[in-house]
């Protein structure tokens, strides 16, 4: 598997809007643990080491 960086969301507006919605009535604090829990969850749900050893380069970059 290799790290998808193609648009390859349903409605990506609409998820942007809940993922910014999820976060409005926390605190800097909650936003961030929040945050952290969901980045293990999907890491988990992807599983592969390589790909997401790649999504964090590509993260830490800035970008694609």
């Amino acid at each position: 598997m290799t790290l998808n960086l193609s648009p390859n969301i349903a409605d990506p507006d609409d998820f942007y809007a809940e993922l910014i919605n999820s976060q409005r009535d926390l605190d800097e604090e909650q936003a961030l643990r929040m945050n952290a829990r969901l980045i293990l969850l999907l890491a988990n749900h992807i599983g592969d080491r390589k790909v997401l050893t790649e999504a964090i380069g590509c993260a830490r970059r800035g970008g694609s």
